[in-house]
């Protein structure tokens, strides 16, 4: 090891030169990460392939400026250097660096890094004199010879720079080693969507150069004063939260994020010049006002253009402004190019245009483009590359065009992008890591793994219970009497996905990047490749299945536990059961077992009193667990499940409200008490490793609104607990209107804070609980079809296990630090999947409304339910679509909603008074006062914009309830008009596109275009939903009969 030393020339926080000399080591032996080595290198990890035609190596220049074209994976054998990686760290920050860090880990790209700073014959020390940049570009350069030469000349090494310099003094110094300025040109000449992101750049860099010098913002703060100011109290460290209704935003201090804690310590920050530039979502450090210039956060319902003012604030609270960005939070966002109004600056290659984003918290960007005549009412996507204090606007950069806004599939598209949702179809390499099961070469299980579990096909009853037509199966039941009936046995079998998904395999990678399946209105994209996720995976009936399970035994009259067997099985489902099916069983109604169907009627009567008698003990076991959860306080929030009902095409027949049914909460039991041992064994083997799910206590505060509104109806509400809390939501019934306790169930939802996943080594045991389910502890273990976490649980099981018999647990346990890493990441993950699950309902609630005329079309017009009052309206839930949305009572002119003897109302000049429980109009008409879970009826519209996504306007007609005139009965068509209706457009241009093509597989447009599952469409829920709630009970029943036959 050599020892040289290293000259560094850094600023001090006061701004003066300060020298600092380092020891710096030299090695001649450091991995190369070549497939062609020779010398025997140490090449931990992925190596470049030897088959490329040669190797790239970026120029500093290069890698801090276009990183985002060297992550096409079409660029293969990509060698960063060491000096390049620095760069980036020190000119773009950690969050690029970290980016950098990820694509070289990645193994689906063909990159590597080369410490070439250690490498004693490619270090390069900076000459007197010599500029930053030049020694970078030298530096670089000996890497690429150093390379050529390790690899006897056996692979050619080509350096990529945009210094014109660089080429003309290094081109011709090296056979064997080129160096040039247009690479995507010369070898990558038809990679269009490269070149234009190439293109888009550098025409942003060339803008930048032109900046103003005027200030339009106060500077940041450097970093060594914004550390020392936050350590003596003087500054506030948190993350910029915009309200997307208001120009205002608040900072949620370090610890303070969630709903648990404090909210004394938000700062609120008005206004862009306050904001100083920081965006959504960076951590930033903010200073505080004066207290008298605090203010409070409005209350009143806005529209985007609403003036705020002293009655329409809450109490004053801490105000502040930002004085420096700690960590941008830099994303890709859509945007929409605006018409050309003439303002726009333009020069002779392009024009600077300012986009408006989708998301109505972030600023405008500006970007500079040749083609803005032709992407004018399109979706693109647009990255920020700095923003100087100089300027008004960030600037940016174009990365692709989505398509024309409006259009559904553009839509669709919008909302994964703006959620960090990335789901492309699974690779080559992934789907050749899967097993292969087809009529030629049929999956068999493998003798040594049926000798190492424990097979339960001939000794247990085993059978499923799922929604209708649900062909991703992950979990099985089991439940049987033995030591002569003195005992029982109870268990819950899952699919064995970690059998087939190694950790750390490419199909793994993937699964951990996603996190979870995403539900989409339309669509579904699965977390798995369907082989595993519909089929080998699935436990269907009748087949042979790698399971992971969890048995008890039980005693047969207190049900007390004996003793819990955790391992892997093998199992083949004898029955595949829907809930319909199971409750007409349980309830003694003539029901056809498809599986029985074929039997004679002996052997038929026995085996399905065989079948019976196990529904009817697990459902005995089931009211049993769940009365010991609700003595400790389990709590029953409102949500609405919708089951699908579809064809052996998978097409939706019809979508209909899930009834409930007593065999739902009787499999959700058998699961969470299966998560509930799952969660007790990985802790106690791993104290401080083992990844569980917890659902903290809510703030009181956030049950005002439940604890007023219910009080003003005449019930009272304790939240001092969750048992306290359950009791008394279930005392509130209003026996005259069942939407009361509905919507008191709503509020008690809202309240709630998330639940969350941990790592047992972050916190202390009694954060372990989960408040609403009413357990110690808690995790995910019954859907590694669709949850990372289950996967990662499925692990630590398998591992426990091990450690229980004394035998090998295999790879090591991911210590404290990376499962909260890994925690956090699939948090994050499942918070996007909810936003973009409720963002895609909108959106086709909205194209459903769109086409229909509000003024003439009855179904334009609703029964809503008040259930908040606001200084200028109300809030309201409809029932029939399940829409929640503003009504205002007070427009921008100052008029007033006045109500009619009939109820009709009308805008009239007049006063508004707002109370806790109610609010009122005064007018020439009268006054008219609308209080909590009153009815009225609205008139639903759609509000359409160009650069935003549309919304539903809600506007009241009637301060009486709605009721149709005549209820209608339901026909075929119905059922199916939401969806011919709003997806008819999208796919005739994908129809077209499939008539040029050569003989194609029939398949579905997901599954042609995403490699991704079907799954039912939100437009027939809204249609089936509005028609069965006009219809009795005995009507409905036989219409689901019907469209299921």
């Amino acid at each position: 090891c050599l020892q040289t030393e290293k000259i560094l020339h850094l600023k001090s926080h006061r701004g003066r030169k300060v020298r600092v000399v380092r020891e710096h080591y030299l090695r001649e032996r450091v991995p190369c990460y070549s497939s062609l080595c020779q010398a025997d290198c140490e090449n931990d990890g992925k190596v470049l392939p030897g088959d490329l035609t040669h190797y790239v190596v970026p120029d500093v220049g290069v890698v801090v400026d276009f990183l985002e074209i060297l992550e096409f994976r079409e660029l293969q054998g990509v060698v960063f250097t060491q000096t390049a990686c620095q760069a980036v760290q020190h000119c773009k920050g950690r969050r690029q660096y970290n980016r950098l860090r990820n694509l070289i880990k990645d193994p689906r790209h063909d990159c590597v890094l080369f410490a070439n700073e250690f490498q004693e014959y490619s270090y390069c020390p900076r000459e007197k004199g010599e500029s930053q940049e030049k020694w970078q570009t030298r530096c670089v350069y000996s890497a690429a010879v150093w390379y050529h030469n390790h690899l006897a000349g056996m692979k050619d090494v080509v350096m990529i720079t945009e210094d014109q310099d660089a080429v003309a003094e290094y081109s011709s110094l090296n056979a064997g080693v080129y160096v040039i300025s247009d690479f995507l040109q010369n070898f990558w000449p038809e990679l269009q969507p490269a070149h234009e992101l190439y293109s888009s750049i550098s025409q942003a860099l060339q803008e930048k150069e032109s900046e103003s010098s005027q200030k339009e913002y106060t500077e940041h703060l450097p970093a060594e004063i914004l550390e020392a100011g936050i350590k003596s109290g003087r500054y506030i460290k948190g993350t910029l939260n915009i309200n997307k209704h208001h120009d205002e935003a608040s900072i949620m201090t370090e610890g303070l994020s969630n709903k648990n804690n404090d909210p004394s310590w938000a700062v609120l920050v008005c206004g862009n010049k306050n904001r100083n530039r920081a965006v959504h979502g960076d951590t930033v450090v903010v200073e505080l006002l004066p207290k008298s210039e605090w203010r409070g956060k409005v209350t009143a319902l806005s529209e985007g253009e609403e003036k705020s003012g002293e009655d329409n604030e809450s109490k004053p609270m801490p105000t502040g402004r930002v004085v420096g960005i700690l960590q941008r939070n830099w994303r890709d966002y859509v945007v929409t190019f605006p018409p050309r109004d003439g303002t726009q600056s333009q020069s002779r290659n392009s024009q600077r245009i300012l986009a408006v984003p989708w998301d109505r918290r972030i600023p405008k960007i500006r970007i500079s483009t040749q083609q803005a005549d032709a992407l004018q009412d399109h979706r693109v996507v647009v990255r920020i590359d700095s923003w100087e204090s100089t300027s008004l606007y960030p600037n940016g950069h174009s990365v692709r065009v989505l398509g024309r806004a409006g259009e559904m599939e553009t839509e669709v598209q919008t909302i994964l992008i703006e959620n960090c949702i990335h789901v492309p179809p699974f690779s080559d390499a992934q789907l050749r890591e899967m097993p292969v099961n087809s009529p030629e070469k049929p999956w068999r299980m493998d003798p040594v793994q049926v000798a190492e579990r424990r097979d339960l096909r001939e000794t247990h009853l085993v059978f499923s219970i799922d929604p209708r037509g649900c062909e991703d199966v992950d979990d099985t039941l089991s439940v049987r009497s033995i030591a002569g009936g003195k005992l029982l046995e109870l268990g819950v079998h899952i699919a064995d996905v970690t059998h087939f998904v190694a950790e750390g395999s490419l199909t793994d990678l993937e699964a951990r990047i996603r996190s979870t399946t995403y539900y989409l209105a339309d669509r579904r994209y699965d977390m798995l490749p369907a082989v595993l996720s519909a089929d080998l995976c699935s436990l269907l009936g009748g087949v042979d299945r790698y399971a992971m399970s969890v048995m008890w035994e039980l005693d047969a009259q207190t049900l007390a536990v004996n003793k819990v067997w955790y391992g892997r099985t093998v199992i083949r489902s004898s029955y595949q059961l829907h809930y319909e099916l199971a409750q007409a069983l349980l309830n003694g109604e003539p029901a056809e077992v498809p599986e029985l169907a074929r039997l004679e009627p002996e052997e038929k009567d026995a085996k399905l009193a065989e079948l019976n008698q196990a529904l009817e003990t697990l459902t005995h076991v089931a009211r049993h667990l769940r009365a010991q959860r609700d003595r400790g306080g389990a709590l029953e929030l409102e949500g609405v499940e919708v089951r699908a009902q579809l064809d052996e095409q998978r097409n939706i027949t019809a979508l209909v409200p899930r009834q409930p049914l007593e065999v739902h909460e009787t499999v959700a039991e058998c699961m969470i008490y299966a998560n509930h041992w799952v969660a007790r064994k990985i802790q106690e083997t791993f104290p401080h490793q083992a990844l569980l799910r917890r659902h903290p206590p809510p703030r009181q505060e956030f049950f005002n609104q439940l604890v007023e509104s219910a009080k003003a109806m005449g019930f009272t509400i304790d939240t001092r607990t969750n048992k306290a809390l359950a009791d008394s939501l279930d005392r509130a019934v209003d026996p005259q209107d069942p939407l009361v306790n509905k919507m008191l169930r709503m509020m008690a939802t809202t309240a709630m804070s998330q639940a969350l996943y941990f790592s047992t080594g972050l916190e202390s045991q009694d954060q372990f609980y989960h408040y609403g389910l009413a357990l110690d502890r808690y995790t995910h273990f019954t859907s590694p079809i669709r949850r990372y976490a289950d996967i990662v649980v499925h692990r630590l099981l398998t591992a426990a296990i091990a450690v229980e018999r004394g035998a090998d647990s295999g790879r090591a346990i991911a210590s404290n630090k990376e499962l909260e890493e890994l925690a956090q990441h699939i948090n994050s993950k499942n918070r996007a999947a909810q936003r973009a699950q409720k963002l895609s309902t909108v959106l086709f609630q909205c194209l459903y409304f769109k086409e229909r005329d509000p003024q003439t079309d009855p179904q334009c017009v609703a029964d809503a339910i008040v259930y908040s009052i606001r200084n200028n309206g109300l809030l309201v839930y409809i029932p029939e679509y399940g829409v929640k949305g503003p009504v205002y009572l007070k427009n921008r002119e100052g008029q007033v909603v006045a109500a009619g003897e009939d109820g009709s109302c009308e805008w009239q000049s007049g006063s508004l008074r707002h109370y806790s429980d109610r609010i009122s109009t005064t007018s020439s008409c009268g006054t008219s006062t609308f209080r909590l879970c009153d009815h009225i009826t609205v008139r639903i519209s759609v509000r359409s914009t160009s650069s935003h996504a549309d919304s539903l306007n809600l506007e009241i007609i009637s301060n009486k309830p709605h009721r149709s005139a005549e209820p209608q009965q339901p026909h075929s068509q119905g059922r199916s008009q939401l969806v011919q209706e709003v997806v008819r457009q999208a796919e005739e241009a994908q129809q077209q596109a499939q008539e040029k093509a050569a003989r194609r597989p029939k398949l579905s447009r997901e599954e042609r275009e995403f490699s991704q599952s079907k799954t039912p469409n939100l437009y027939s829920l809204l249609e089936e939903v509005r028609e069965l709630a006009l219809m009795d009970l005995d009507t409905a029943a036989r219409v689901c009969v019907t469209s299921a036959s």
